[in-house]
């Protein structure tokens, strides 16, 4: 499933991608060559050292994984609150979550939800040749379901608010439905 080719944080065998057009702006993260785990505090770190818009990026992360229905994804079930898996388990080695700086590599597996994050950055990932048919659903979302891939706002609160989290929640459940 996994290639050399993918580059972020997280868990490399992740089944639960968001893919994000630039990477901390970090010495760590500059020459980051492959996925990389995040250890417990790291986030607080990244966000410390790069501000607001990478703690939105990791809040929204969390909160859309609390939004998930949990019987089809567990993470609502491994911390009391998403600040809490945000903390303890967001982008760590047994996290199955990835954010990653690379473009999507797309095998169609029946599992492995694929997310990337920005209008902009998926039409140019489109021009770049990424063999994706998305089917655009407003003017923000896209999917293309026989890649269980998702075109969504930026994680930031004001491009991907509580109702439009929600809304990308109810897709990513229909990824499942026949």
């Amino acid at each position: 499933m996994m290639s050399s080719g993918e580059v972020g944080l997280g868990n490399s065998q992740a089944g639960f991608r968001v893919y994000i057009a630039n990477r901390p702006p970090m010495a760590e993260y500059v020459d980051l060559a492959r996925v990389q785990p995040l250890q417990r505090g790291e986030i607080e770190l990244i966000n410390n050292a790069c501000g607001n818009g990478w703690r939105k990026v990791f809040n929204v992360y969390a909160k859309l994984l609390f939004a998930l229905d949990a019987q089809q994804f567990s993470y609502s079930r491994q911390a009391a609150s998403w600040q809490q898996f945000r903390d303890q388990y967001l982008l760590q080695s047994s996290s199955d979550t990835a954010l990653l700086f690379s473009p999507p590599e797309l095998q169609p597996d029946n599992k492995t939800v694929h997310i990337i994050a920005g209008r902009t950055y998926a039409k140019a990932l489109l021009d770049a040749g990424l063999p994706a048919q998305l089917s655009w659903l407003n003017n923000e979302f896209a999917i293309d379901k026989f890649n269980r891939l998702l075109v969504c706002p930026y994680f930031d609160y004001r491009q991907l608010n509580n109702e439009k989290l929600a809304f990308l929640a109810q897709l990513i459940r229909k990824l499942d439905e026949k």
